[in-house]
């Protein structure tokens, strides 16, 4: 199953947050917060603007990004946990 979001909305992958800390404690499930970076997947053509046009998105396909804890919509693509956030959502772009 192929998903194209519709609009200024992006799918992505959250990456999950490592299970170790840096002094070599190992985390229980419980003890695990929500991710709040992800790899874009799939992005929309962008908002249409009032004049016709679409405004450019600022993120695209491959791009890490960061949103907020509690931000999208949960979605599951072929057994896996995905977001469907608006761009607006997103917090800023990791580089490099």
């Amino acid at each position: 199953m192929n998903i194209k979001p519709l609009e200024d909305r992006v799918v992505v992958k959250p990456i999950e947050a490592d299970s170790k800390t840096a002094s070599g404690l190992y985390l229980p499930e419980s003890a695990k917060e929500k991710p709040i970076r992800g790899k874009v997947i799939a992005a929309g053509p962008g908002r249409l603007l009032e004049n016709g046009q679409r405004a450019q998105m600022s993120v695209k396909v491959g791009s890490t990004v960061v949103y907020g804890k509690y931000a999208g919509s949960e979605v599951e693509i072929k057994g896996e946990s995905h977001l469907i956030i608006k761009e607006t959502e997103l917090l800023g772009v990791i580089e490099g």
